[in-house]
């Protein structure tokens, strides 16, 4: 309907900083020896105000790591903190700044997000990388080509050897799984087909462990 069109519209207009400037920013979890860090865009306008990732109840996020096999019980968005000591993984996002969706941020800012997580990943070498959905991983790819990525050369999973992030002299750098979004706002995949395009990284995981 129009009025659905119009809503559609307003949800995806840039909003600046100061729109969200009262909620304060999310704290990354990371540290040493991972297995893995799961990157996600950017903290929503709910897990700014709880301090804690994936928070808003329609997010699928702790429901896919149960699912996948990734933790063994579904655990809550309050224990975002445990995930190091529970699964041996971690939690970050392109983006620092929260916003109601991604369709708040510049095309720019994410993508100069890029080289401030790689960063992050060079400093505490995880094993790999899990891109929390596909529009993530093409912002790295803009930052590292200069350009868009055609439609064939994208694909769900494991990426290439070339792939990497974050390497340097003596490291090679970490994996790159890309599994899908899990805001309840993305409905481009169905639960099911959500679950099977984690299922494979959650299999490596229980084996890392």
């Amino acid at each position: 309907s129009p009025a659905t069109k119009k809503r559609r519209r307003e949800s995806s207009r840039y909003a600046p900083p100061s729109k969200y400037a009262h909620l304060p920013p999310l704290t990354d979890i990371l540290e040493p020896n991972l297995i893995g860090v799961f990157v996600g865009f950017n903290p929503g306008v709910t897990t700014a105000a709880t301090g804690h990732s994936y928070a808003h109840p329609s997010n699928m996020f702790w429901k896919l790591l149960h699912s996948s096999g990734i933790t063994d019980t579904r655990l809550r968005p309050e224990q975002d903190v445990d995930l190091p000591r529970l699964c041996r993984m971690g939690n970050t996002n392109i983006v620092e700044r929260p916003s109601r969706n991604a369709g708040e941020l510049s095309k720019a800012e994410v993508v100069a997000g890029t080289p401030i997580l790689e960063a992050k990943i060079r400093r505490f070498r995880p094993e790999a990388v899990c891109i929390v959905g596909k529009s993530i991983w093409l912002a790295i790819w803009r930052w590292r080509y200069g350009r868009e990525m055609r439609k064939e050369e994208f694909a769900y999973g494991w990426q290439g050897e070339g792939e990497r992030m974050g390497g340097e002299e003596g490291w090679e750098g970490a994996w790159v799984f890309v599994a899908t979004a899990t805001s309840g706002l993305n409905a481009s995949l169905k639960p099911a087909e959500k679950e099977a395009i984690w299922r494979p990284f959650g299999e490596w995981v229980r084996r890392r462990r």
